[in-house]
């Protein structure tokens, strides 16, 4: 009777595992919204409608509820993080910045949003992800170049841009005709991070300051120096979108017309929606996302894996790449994937061919040094989940009856060898019998 209650809160548990992330279909998923205003589940019901419609499954919890957690018993709970919760100093529960680290560390994704209020600690966990935020609390965004025409915002905070990143992985093949409409604070990039990018930027008039003051100083962020979304993908494939406007995602600047400053058209529908639903899909792995399958490697000539591999052998590698499409797994193709057979350098490197139908294969000859090598496959490009592919084979020399009796290019030592013995048994000859 003592193990009853753990095993009934295994069994508790048994739904959040079944749901849980599966590598084998990316959209499945389940994800913890931290809000700090209940209203917004109604205000930004559109965004949250369309990750559910796309199959993830949502949990709302309020940012000071003292049952927050993102694992338990050593299992996460959540495959992605939202927090709509911009002025919240301290989160509920265990939820803090060190456990939204860890949980970026395990490969999870996270989405930050925050406005002209944000708190400290909102601030630090975008630090901690490679942007910095506008130091002065009061300052937001102000273009009066590129600003949104409104009958009601007059201070030019409402900006209307589209500049966006020239990436169809990240925001989908579908051009974004309509500005985004944006209303919010700026931040910068580290210079030290080179995973972070901008998806949505400032124009080159744009720049951070206090709207309801003079300027008595020049700004610190100005015109393209100012990121208005960025986007993280770490080393472990985990993506982070961090986002200074939490009215962006807004279903009133999601339906609302849209006309930039100096620009005769005019949208009825700003770009908000089709950006954040497209951004959306790339941050929870529903484009862009990369596995390899049956990797192969063998003599030419032959089928079964060898355990090891000899100097000068011809051998043939192989190697499947499918990416997920949001709904099954395509084949993908590409001409710049390549393979390195690899020992404190590389030895070979080659580009794999294509059979236009996802798989890739190559052959070379294995070098004529011995030891210790790897199959190597390092593929990074922009918006795609980074693919590496190990396999560790040695490489031994000739043993002694595999050499060939006469060497070819052995051939001038030979005759040099013989032309010496010969040499000598002349002059022994004539330096005996002649005088």
């Amino acid at each position: 009777m003592a193990n009853l209650p753990m095993f009934l809160t295994l069994i508790s548990l048994l739904p959040f595992l079944c749901y849980s992330f599966s590598p084998e279909n990316p959209t499945d998923r389940r994800i913890l919204v931290v809000l700090d205003d209940i209203g917004l589940k109604s205000s930004h019901s559109i965004f949250f409608k369309s990750l559910q419609t796309r199959g993830s499954e949502l949990d709302f919890k309020l940012a000071d509820d003292p049952k927050i957690s993102l694992q338990r018993y050593g299992q996460y709970l959540y495959d992605g993080l939202i927090l709509f919760s911009p002025t919240t100093e301290r989160f509920g529960g265990s939820l803090d910045l060190g456990a939204i680290l860890d949980f970026v560390d395990s490969g999870h994704d996270l989405i930050i949003t925050t406005d002209a209020s944000a708190s400290g600690l909102i601030r630090s966990i975008a630090t901690e992800c490679g942007v910095d935020f506008d130091e002065d609390p009061s300052a937001m965004v102000i273009d009066h170049t590129s600003y949104a025409v409104s009958d009601t915002e007059g201070d030019h905070t409402l900006i209307a841009s589209d500049d966006f990143i020239q990436s169809d992985v990240i925001l989908g093949s579908t051009t974004i005709e309509a500005p985004v409409l944006y209303k919010g604070i700026g931040h910068s990039l580290n210079s030290a991070n080179s995973l972070v990018l901008k998806v949505l930027s400032a124009s080159p008039s744009a720049y951070s300051a206090d709207p309801n003051s003079k300027l008595s100083s020049p700004p610190l962020l100005t015109g393209l120096a100012i990121s208005l979304v960025s986007v993280v993908q770490a080393r472990n494939n985990a993506r982070i979108m961090i986002s200074g406007s939490l009215e962006m995602f807004s279903n009133r600047l999601f339906q609302s017309s849209a006309q930039k400053a100096g620009s005769s058209n005019r949208y009825e529908k700003s770009g908000n929606e089709q950006f954040v639903t497209e951004l959306s899909k790339w941050i929870f792995h529903e484009r862009g996302h990369l596995k390899a399958a049956n990797v192969r490697h063998h003599k030419v000539g032959e089928t079964d894996e060898p355990a090891m591999y000899r100097i000068n052998d011809d051998l043939e590698y192989s190697v499947e790449i499918h990416e997920w499409s949001g709904k099954s797994w395509e084949p993908y193709v590409s001409n710049d994937v390549q393979i390195q057979f690899y020992m404190m350098s590389p030895y070979v490197l080659k580009t794999l061919s294509s059979d236009q139908k996802g798989k890739y294969f190559t052959s070379f000859k294995v070098p004529d040094v011995y030891g210790v090598f790897q199959f190597k496959v390092e593929y990074q490009r922009l918006g795609y989940t980074s693919l590496s592919l190990l396999k560790q084979i040695p490489v031994r020399p000739f043993k002694h009856n595999e050499y060939e009796r006469f060497i070819k290019t052995a051939f001038p030592y030979y005759g040099a060898s013989f032309s010496a013995m010969a040499g000598f048994f002349i002059f022994t000859i004539v330096y005996l019998y002649y005088k």
